[in-house]
């Protein structure tokens, strides 16, 4: 009976572990985009466009640093990716786009886009 229960006991910690897995594999993981930063149509929204690589435009959902001031400039955002359907429910003004962020920071690359 001890050994049974003891079998038990290792199989439960083991299922717990592996539906632990892919949770921790699901979180968004932080990247960086370097392209022209441009205002949407809304007030108070942006997009990336021109990217060096990655998608064609990244629609900018919500930012931790403040964007308006270097709208036109290049730079590199950093964030997390967030998928179409969260975006639009945090902020159903973002630009429509084949990729969405949230920004956590910020790095001027040049005072223009080419």
């Amino acid at each position: 009976m001890k050994g049974l229960v003891i079998a038990v006991l290792v199989l439960t910690c083991a299922f717990a572990i592996a539906v632990g897995v892919p949770a921790q594999d699901a979180a968004p993981k932080t990247h960086s985009m370097t392209g022209c930063l441009k205002a949407g149509t809304a007030p108070d929204t942006f997009m990336l466009t021109d990217l060096e690589k990655g998608p064609k435009q990244v629609g900018i959902v919500s930012s931790d640093v403040k964007l308006a001031g270097h709208v036109g400039h290049k730079v590199e955002i950093t964030g997390t990716a967030m998928p179409e359907d969260a975006a639009m429910k945090e902020n159903m003004n973002v630009p429509k786009s084949p990729h969405y962020m949230h920004v956590t920071a910020m790095k001027h690359i040049a005072p223009t886009c080419p």
